[in-house]
């Protein structure tokens, strides 16, 4: 706990400033077959080009990754999402340079309840990230009474998860922000 909390302190600096980035909710919920549309927004200014964005958009859940969506320089990246989300992702890309990164993803599936994160670099103002948390339930019938989940061992599996997350987006964010470094200095 110590070495997260060092960390945590260690890494602050290279994604705190000016630019930053907020999730529009920080909790979703629904029902599997539906769809939903996860917002991010950041600062801009007004003549931030699509070309000076790039976004690492992904899930985290039960232990695993998956990539939902990727922007290089203005420059989706298909190859890297992953397969079970090939479809089912799709992405504003009028309102992005407006500093909105909105995600639209559908056909949810159980397995697509975790932690989604998305890290957003604009050049040269900095690079910042955030993650909100969607839980997608079974879709219930008429006849089929819904238990609820609560309990105290759950909640420390989402704090401890939440944080494992937040230390995995900084370090997402100080890598991110030593790559515009370095592109800058050549």
């Amino acid at each position: 706990m110590i070495f997260i909390i060092l960390l945590l302190l260690f890494l602050t600096p290279c994604v705190s400033g000016t630019f930053v980035v907020n999730v529009t909710q920080t909790s979703y919920q629904a029902e599997e077959n539906q769809n939903i549309t996860l917002e991010w927004t950041f600062s801009t200014r007004t003549d931030t080009s699509l070309r000076s964005i790039s976004t690492y958009c992904f899930l985290y859940a039960e232990g695993r990754y998956s990539v939902l969506f990727e922007l290089h320089e203005g420059v989706e990246s298909p190859e890297s999402q992953d397969p079970q989300f090939s479809g089912r992702v799709q992405w504003d890309k009028d309102v992005l340079t407006e500093g909105r990164l909105t995600l639209h993803v559908s056909r949810l599936r159980t397995n697509d309840s975790g932690f989604y994160g998305c890290a957003i670099l604009v050049t040269p103002d900095g690079t910042n990230s955030r993650i909100c948390w969607l839980n997608v339930t079974a879709a219930t019938h008429w006849n089929k009474p819904e238990t609820p989940k609560t309990g105290r061992r759950g909640r420390i599996g989402l704090y401890s998860a939440l944080a494992l997350v937040s230390v995995l987006l900084a370090l997402i964010g100080c890598v991110l922000l030593n790559f515009r470094q370095q592109a800058a200095s050549e």
